[in-house]
């Protein structure tokens, strides 16, 4: 394991009331008489990075052994997937995990568990080192932290994860701390009606919910794909898709069909059929045969190679089985990423698709229990305390996008809340700001996204809160970008600047200020380094400008200095601006670092999320 450097370090566990616990760690020993609930906290002194070292706990007639324990940095990696979405999924995998060989660097990562009240241990999960048989399991962005972290102090590193995917920032949050807030308070005191039974008929139904996910019933695989069966009482919907536009939000298992018309041309060829970035589980059948069946979307690509004999010429049939889990579901845009080709001629897939829900047995109800507030807190991270860390970093908000305003509060709640509990004081707290992500609109628009994101950079009104922005990082059909190497440097760059105390530039420029001149605006920024630059060397992109009838309309963008001059030719008086301001903004304004501009805007007209 790891333990943390230069503070009291707590060691803790269990034995019958009033046995004397002894504790040795290196040449340091502690003691302590366990309580009458039966446990026990001790603390040895602080002590400079080192190891490797014994630690030895003992009993009245038991002893337990640690070996190998290093003495440097503790970092709790929390959130929700993007944190979670691990190294050998990520960008290069199989060229990172061949080059872990980091022994100093280890991983305790909590399993998934959910719980009605504060837990006081975690229900499994154990120390490894980062090396190439475990480093393709740990989170992405975490481990390049980690690894850029121990690469610049020269101390061992350690990271506990405690994750989960989909999962809102209230889940990870305190009971106290929620109650304490409006926003949250009645939904906590809902859960007083839950009861361990409900927990086990939860787990029973879950079960069978995913025999109904993973194995297609009454016959539907054999029946609905065929190119006999009848679609023409479906309803249809546009593709590229997500739930939403099913009717509103599903859970369970939607069948899809659409007919094509292949060439003469295509006649015995093998053909591709190209699915963009489709969501969750799918089975995909042409003409009645199952080409592929995609668990968790396991395939780094979802194109599919289909055999000559499986198609004809004329009228084709194209079948998805998909699962629409936890909101998301369907096919995503862009619309040119979803087609079966040739290899020279492609035929396009989006358009109208018939679909149909519960043509299986109906899927139980996932009653999410995990999302629930407090509900990960108290089974992952309420038995980590008191551990000494060195700080947080966190990656979530994705879970919180249509509560965006509300984010303002619960956010900061559980920063406090977390520094609360430690009694370790601010601890520093670092965060990922949310990437660009979804289809790029055309023209100034609001956006929960963007919400999502001033409500993350107002956090930083918090003592000792950092921020990593990685607005050029997002792909527009990936809510999980590649590219976690650039997410975990960005991120050591302001644990380096605010927590080790370098020198130099640590994050991209921000918003100061803005002055009104005739026609135009001048907006100041810190952060610029040695001045501002596009990151692509041509006019600045990103800005957009409104009057007092507050419509937005794209801007010209000048350079001057560590300021940026803001007009458009449609609004002779201008009122505010805003930079970034999308689900997935073409914007490159950076320093002289590199690092992308954050996301601001300079008025409070009311968005999507405010109520």
């Amino acid at each position: 394991m790891v333990l943390q450097r230069n503070q009291p370090i707590p060691v803790w566990g269990w034995a019958p009331p009033g046995t004397l616990i002894t504790a040795v760690l290196g040449t340091a020993q502690a003691k302590v008489i366990t309580g009458k609930d039966g446990k026990w906290t001790l603390r040895f002194p602080s002590r400079k990075a080192g190891g490797p070292f014994t630690l030895k706990v003992s009993g009245a007639d038991t002893a337990v052994e640690y070996k190998n324990v290093l003495i440097g940095d503790v970092w709790l990696a929390s959130g929700q997937s993007n944190m979670e979405w691990p190294v050998k999924d990520a960008k290069d995998a199989a060229k990172e995990i061949a080059a872990s060989h980091w022994p100093q660097i280890r991983f305790l990562v909590v399993d998934h568990h959910k719980s009605l009240t504060p837990q006081q241990d975690i229900p499994g999960g154990k120390w490894k080192a980062c090396d190439t048989a475990n480093t393709g399991g740990f989170s992405a962005v975490a481990y390049y932290f980690a690894r850029k972290v121990h690469q610049e102090q020269g101390v061992p590193v350690g990271i506990i994860q405690s994750t989960w995917g989909g999962t809102p920032v209230e889940a990870w949050t305190g009971r106290e701390g929620l109650l304490a807030s409006p926003i949250t308070k009645s939904r906590v005191l809902a859960n007083d009606t839950l009861t361990t039974a409900d927990f086990v008929q939860d787990s029973i139904d879950l079960v069978r919910f995913w025999e109904v996910v993973y194995h297609p019933q009454n016959n539907a695989d054999r029946e609905v794909p065929s190119e006999t069966f009848s679609d023409a009482t479906w309803p249809q919907v546009q593709m590229p898709g997500l739930v939403k536009d099913f009717g509103g939000p599903y859970e369970g298992i939607v069948w899809m069909r659409k007919k094509i018309t292949l060439p003469a041309s295509f006649t015995g060829k093998a053909l591709t059929v190209e699915l963009g970035h489709p969501e969750m589980n799918y089975s995909l059948y042409v003409n009645g045969h199952e080409i592929c069946k995609n668990i968790w979307n396991a395939s780094p690509s979802h194109h599919y190679t289909v055999p000559p004999e499986m198609l004809k010429t004329g009228e084709n049939v194209i079948a998805l089985r998909i699962a629409m889990l936890w909101g998301g579901g369907g096919l995503n845009p862009p619309a040119d990423s979803i087609y079966v080709t040739d290899g020279a001629t492609r035929i396009s897939l989006a358009g109208p698709w018939r679909y149909k829900k519960d043509v299986e047995t109906t899927a139980l109800a996932i009653r999410n229990y995990h999302c629930y507030p407090a509900m990960l807190y108290n089974a992952m991270v309420h038995p980590l305390v008191p551990y000494a860390i060195k700080g947080a970093i966190w990656y979530q908000g994705e879970a919180n996008e249509y509560a965006a305003f509300d984010y303002r509060q619960l956010f900061p709640n559980l920063i406090k809340d977390w520094r609360q509990r430690w009694q370790q004081g601010n601890f520093p707290f670092l965060y990922v700001q949310l990437a660009n992500f979804k289809k790029i609109k055309p023209q100034p628009s609001e956006s929960e996204w963007a919400e999502v994101r001033e409500a993350q950079s107002m956090t930083l009104s918090l003592p000792n809160t950092g921020m990593a922005c990685i607005i050029d990082l997002g792909e527009a059909g990936n809510i999980h970008p590649a590219n976690k190497q650039e997410v975990g440097r960005r991120l050591a760059l302001v644990a380096g600047k605010q927590v080790y105390h370098h020198k130099g530039i640590a994050s991209g420029p921000s918003f100061a200020g803005f002055t009104k001149e005739p026609h135009r605006i001048r907006v100041r920024f810190t952060g610029t380094g040695t001045g501002l630059a596009a990151s692509d060397g041509k006019a600045v992109t990103g800005f957009a400008i409104a009057g007092a009838d507050k419509r937005f309309y794209w801007a010209n963008a000048i350079i001057e200095g560590n300021e940026v001059v803001v007009y458009a030719d449609e609004v002779a008086t201008p009122t505010a601006v805003r930079y970034a301001w999308a689900d997935n903004p073409v914007c490159n304004l950076v320093n002289s670092a590199g690092l992308p501009a954050v996301p601001f805007r300079t008025d409070n007209w009311k968005g999507l999320t405010q109520p």
